[in-house]
């Protein structure tokens, strides 16, 4: 890691400033990484930012500092650039020892509680593939925050009193005529969430055919809410197996969280009632009297602060589309105009909106609601990890969940407008810094290639809309949508398949966990080496290569760099730790960069180029948190497998006569594989031990 050696260096820098020229604030200043080695591995522009206070040429100026700075620990000299930069090189021989050797302790300052939510699908059909970004983003969240030291609480947040799980008790009884036994007897015989996945888009059909029967809906979302009926207890029986399916589908992605957070119990446990109680006494909600939202409680809305990069009108139509809760509530938010100034919290029959609900939990996570939840085990998952979910029952004596001062709430950037008014309500009642770390990490949806469709079953007519588009749209809603299981069940075979003929002495049981593996792989380097503004097309053919850009790729580099040492022990019966331990007195040379006759290599594949990449794994860490950017992370450990395997191909290891570049140079490959896989591990991608 190279964090801690760039603190050192800035703040030896800084010192140098103070002393030499007598200035007490010195400008900020970065550590830079020049973009080839014969440059210098780190630089510093600082004499740039001091010229015109000096009134000197930043080349004057670096050549004083240069001269003063001193020694730094890690760094070999400092040399003053002829154009004005001071240009550092490392201590290269100590530096990969220090790191191969586990000597180098992370330097971060203690973090506060951060709480990322994610997934969050609705609890009434099977997972599909538009749910995998979502859950691919959230998890790397958290992995990357953790890595940093940062206390990270993983809620999901299930909605089991929303219309959509209201919309399948519908479809069992109105469709189907089924009793609650009855829907159990399904439950226990079918794949439950895929059975549901059908019925849901054959009510959505039913309401259709004839609006009046959304009237059922209504009524049904009454009972849910209400509870205390069999309409509830058939939705909680409905969402608790579905929720189950949903894990197990999660599980399969290297998924878990700490916390199931259910709508129903913001709803029983009065969090809304008290939230309700706040915003009313603040003004900042109110009922309207007049007017076609008459009888409804409205907060006013601010468009300035909502969104500084979207007009009025834009918000609007986000909102519309804000989700298939949006639009399956259309029909009772009807009232609310377009170009409202105003946003329904509680409608006119009493029913409270999602943004209300929403709020109430907002409060909560921060700690700004004086009431808790109760608490339950739901299961250990596959990590090992214990499983909570919220209840309105007794419940069990559990860790302190909720008061974050950070929230990441993952949602699609379709809920922009919902999202920034939760930020504008906190606001609004005197919560400034909460409502600055309540952050929207948002991203574009997941559609798939012809190619991918086609392969998943979904015939696409010549003559149809869709044929005309670069990719097909998914729609759960109307059923057509990918789920993901039958995806990673496809992805896995295909991956079966192609480790088989790479490795016909592989058992049964491990080309299955290998493939399994890579299928994983495949997909989670996927959804996230795009820009998360970018809307994703998902190429199955394209995401399984063994070549190029993917996730099957960088698996290749780590098991390569693996076979390395396996070869090396069977060899020689030489392990890791001696050939660390051998270094201690090894002529430097390799590491150093020199050529035979001694001069320095310029070669950018060389041991020390690939080494050094490796050491900003946590300088890559730090930007990719910055910027909310995960292509920022997959963009470098791509670079660095390709980096690897290009020393790789140029410098042989086990074939290598002398002894002395042998080790440096299997240093470096431990070193790398470590990095290469705990970058891997950070995106939920595990490494094969054979592929």
């Amino acid at each position: 890691m190279i964090l801690s050696l760039q603190r050192r260096i800035h703040d030896a820098i800084a010192g140098a400033v103070r002393d030499r020229f007598g200035i007490s604030d010195v400008p900020a200043f970065t550590v830079e990484v020049p973009p080839n080695r014969a440059l210098g591995d780190l630089a510093v522009p600082v004499a740039f930012q001091l010229a015109r206070t000096l009134r000197k040429a930043p080349r004057a100026i670096a050549q004083e500092l240069a001269g003063v700075v001193g020694a730094i620990p890690g760094v070999a000299r400092i040399v003053a650039a002829p154009n004005g930069y001071l240009n550092l090189y490392l201590d290269r021989p100590s530096f990969l020892l220090a790191r191969v050797r586990n000597e180098v302790a992370a330097d971060r300052p203690p973090a506060d509680k951060t709480i990322v939510e994610h997934t969050a699908i609705n609890p009434n059909k099977a997972a599909h593939v538009g749910h995998l970004r979502n859950a691919a983003l959230g998890d790397t969240l958290v992995r990357v925050l953790r890595f940093r030291d940062t206390p990270v609480e993983v809620q999901n947040y299930i909605d089991d009193t929303g219309v959509q799980v209201a919309d399948v008790i519908v479809g069992f009884r109105e469709l189907e005529h089924r009793s609650f036994d009855e829907i159990r007897h399904v439950a226990d015989t079918t794949r439950f969430d895929y059975y549901c996945w059908d019925l849901y888009s054959r009510v959505t059909e039913w309401y259709e055919a004839d609006r009046r029967r959304l009237d059922i809906r209504a009524a049904a979302l009454h009972d849910l809410e209400r509870g205390g009926n069999e309409t509830a207890a058939v939705g909680a029986f409905l969402v608790d197996r579905i929720v189950r399916a949903h894990l197990e589908t999660m599980g399969r992605l290297n998924i878990a969280y700490d916390l199931l957070t259910h709508e129903g119990d913001i709803l029983r446990l009065q969090f809304w009632a008290r939230a309700f109680e706040i915003l009313k006494a603040s003004g900042q909600v109110f009922l309207q009297t007049e007017g076609k939202l008459a009888g409804c409680w409205v907060m006013r809305i601010d468009e300035g602060k909502l969104d500084e990069e979207k007009s009025a009108k834009a918000s609007a139509e986000r909102e519309e589309q804000a989700s298939a809760k949006a639009l399956l509530e259309q029909d009772e938010a009807a009232d609310e105009p377009e170009e409202s100034r105003e946003k329904v919290i509680v409608r006119s029959n009493g029913v409270v909106t999602y943004i209300g609900k929403d709020l109430a939990n907002q409060f909560w996570k921060l700690g700004l609601l004086d009431r808790d939840f109760k608490y339950r085990r739901y299961f250990t998952q596959w990590n090992g990890r214990e499983l909570w979910t919220t209840t309105s029952d007794d419940g069990q004596p559990a860790p302190s969940f909720g008061h974050a001062k950070r929230i990441y709430n993952v949602i699609d950037s379709r809920q922009m407008y919902l999202q920034a008014l939760l930020s504008q309500a906190l606001r609004t009642l005197g919560h400034p810094v909460e409502a600055e770390n309540s952050i929207h990490f948002s991203y574009e949806m997941v559609a798939l290639s012809h190619a991918t469709a086609r392969a998943l079953g979904y015939g696409i007519a010549a003559d149809g809309e869709e044929a005309g588009k670069p990719f097909v749209e998914v729609s759960g809603r109307k059923g057509v949508g990918v789920k993901i299981d039958d995806l990673l069940d496809l992805l896995t075979d295909k991956a079966i398949d192609e480790v088989g003929k790479r490795n016909p002495e592989f058992p049964g049981d491990e080309r299955r966990r290998v493939g399994r593996q890579i299928a994983v792989a495949a997909i989670r380097y996927f959804m996230l080496k795009f820009s998360r503004g970018k809307l994703i097309v998902f190429d199955m053919e394209e995401a399984l290569s063994f070549e190029g850009e993917t996730g099957p790729y960088l698996q290749y580099a780590v098991v390569r760099a693996n076979n390395i040492f396996n070869k090396l022990r069977e060899r020689e019966g030489v392990t890791d730790a001696d050939v660390i331990d051998a270094l201690d007195g090894t002529p430097a040379d390799e590491i150093l960069g020199q050529t035979e006759s001694g001069a320095p290599g310029d070669d950018a594949h060389n041991l020390w180029s690939v080494v050094f990449d490796a050491a900003r794994l946590d300088d890559v860490v730090e930007q990719t948190v910055r910027a909310l950017e995960f292509s920022i992370l997959a963009k470098y450990v791509f670079g660095l497998a390709q980096l690897f395997n290009a020393f790789y191909h140029r410098y042989p290891i086990l074939n290598e006569e002398s002894v002395d570049r042998k080790r440096w140079r299997a240093a470096g490959v431990a070193y790398v594989r470590a990095q290469l896989t705990r970058a891997l591990d950070l995106m939920g991608i595990e490494v094969p031990a054979r592929m």
